[in-house]
């Protein structure tokens, strides 16, 4: 299992405390000091904490997002050239936050076989072509509306099966379901999910 690092014993010292952020990241491209990174993880992870919740609508996943975006900046602020630090932060747990999503979606994208949707994911008939950060943007928008609009039964063990990767004895025990339940809700959720998409397409156009 990876090992998540601990910012709290990085993130006192009164040598750096001062420091811009600047001048922090060439300190660190420097010294290689993770220290320097633990100090920029105390001023704005409660910031990245507020925009993977608003992404990933998870307190125990965004927290974990949060960690591991922090624990990659000790390699990729090697890499980039930063002059606005806070809006670079922003765009970098975004876009770590859309990863997340494509991941745990691409199951349930081919099992409802979204690439058939193609209102959704390609030009329309106006001609309007969207660049693909916005194309992913709204097929997320579009995917996350459609099971909102499922019934309880039915979102929560699509969202089990799919994005939590629940087995059907697993989400039988988390729920009380029976097992025939969560079987007849996976499909029948499955199968309301394309005709909702196919709806949310249409109004789209």
């Amino acid at each position: 299992m990876k090992k998540i690092v601990t910012f709290k014993s990085l993130i006192y010292n009164e040598k750096y405390n001062h420091y811009s952020d600047l001048e922090l990241l060439a300190e660190y491209k420097s010294t290689n000091n993770k220290v320097l990174v633990g100090i920029l993880y105390k001023r704005y992870s409660h910031l990245v904490l507020g925009l993977s919740l608003k992404y990933l609508k998870n307190q125990d996943e965004a927290k974990d997002a949060v960690m591991q975006i922090f624990e990659k900046l000790f390699t990729d602020l090697l890499k980039h050239q930063i002059e606005f630090f806070k809006s670079w932060l922003y765009t970098y747990s975004k876009n770590f936050c859309l990863q997340i999503i494509r991941t745990r979606q691409s199951k349930l994208k081919k099992e409802i076989e979204l690439e058939n949707n193609a209102d959704l994911f390609m030009e329309t008939e106006n001609g309007l072509h969207l660049n693909k950060t916005e194309e992913k943007e709204k097929q997320f928008v579009a995917l996350e509306q459609a099971i909102d609009e499922l019934n309880d039964e039915q979102k929560k063990c699509v969202e089990l099966f799919y994005l939590k990767e629940k087995s059907y004895v697993e989400i039988a025990e988390m729920t009380g379901f029976s097992l025939n339940e969560v079987k007849s809700y996976i499909q029948n959720g499955k199968r309301n999910l394309k005709i909702k998409l196919e709806k949310i397409s249409g109004t789209q156009q």
